[in-house]
């Protein structure tokens, strides 16, 4: 039986965009999806600004009351101390940041994060209220010796390790291989994955718990192509990067991102 998962439409932006920019951005998108008639009770739309942008972010959002949500790309796995250059999730929650991405490949990548400290960035967010958007996803080489979900599914059981599954979690699939290369994974693929991931949450909390989490694709998504994502069962939605700095197109991708049934 269907399950009603409300769709998630998230815009990584990554190192791009200063306060300034974020400011016209945030009120155009606004404005794009309210000229197109986007009924944000059938999708929830989010941005993933740089760490300086999101005070100013976070008093147009509260001053104009504009429905779009915001959060961090990336959070400490301490609360505070002499952690230099990191930002805690205390800090986050009281710039009202309701989501933060963790364990991005390139997190994982550049900066050698592992699945323990995947772990406990989860558990940090969930401390301060956070929701987290969490990264799972194969390489080329992954995927060619271990098949497309073994990767994903290992990294998010560590992930979940100590959990609490009563709060709220998103889980996102983004194969690095698709990531930036214009050339994204089918539909099938992504549904295959994202129902082995749905399985997981299933396994470590319950069937309840994994009916109500919300599964995202991420990896070379566009508005001429989220559609045919979003009528896979298991598919909630998309993380976007590269297309999320272009108005015309991560509009367009949220205004698609309805499901359409399989």
């Amino acid at each position: 039986m269907a399950v009603a998962r409300t769709p998630f439409i998230a815009g990584n932006w990554k190192m791009n965009l200063d306060h300034l920019q974020a400011i016209a951005f945030v009120q155009k998108l606004a404005w794009s999806l309210a000229d197109a008639k986007h009924d944000f009770a059938d999708a929830e739309v989010a941005v993933f600004p740089p760490f300086t942008d999101l005070r100013s972010v976070q008093t147009l959002v509260v001053a104009d009351t504009l429905p779009v949500a915001y959060g961090a790309q990336d959070v400490s796995a301490h609360d505070s101390g002499a952690y230099t250059g990191e930002i805690s999730g205390a800090f986050l929650a009281q710039l009202g940041c309701r989501y933060v991405i963790i364990g991005h490949s390139e997190r994982r990548t550049l900066h050698h994060e592992t699945d323990a400290d995947v772990n406990r960035k989860v558990l940090a967010a969930q401390r301060h209220g956070i929701v987290p958007v969490l990264c799972v996803g194969e390489t080329a080489e992954d995927l060619e010796a271990h098949g497309a979900s073994a990767v994903p599914v290992a990294q998010l059981r560590a992930a979940l390790e100590g959990v609490d599954g009563s709060k709220e979690l998103v889980i996102a699939y983004e194969p690095v291989w698709a990531i930036g290369s214009g050339q994204a994974a089918t539909p099938a693929q992504a549904e295959q994955v994202a129902a082995a991931l749905r399985g997981v949450v299933a396994e470590v909390f319950d069937d309840e718990t994994a009916k109500a989490t919300r599964i995202l694709y991420g990896g070379s998504v566009k508005a001429a192509n989220i559609a045919a994502f979003m009528r896979e069962p298991n598919v909630d939605g998309a993380l976007v990067g590269g297309a999320s700095l272009d108005i015309d197109e991560f509009s367009s991708i949220a205004r698609f991102s309805k499901h359409v049934g399989a």
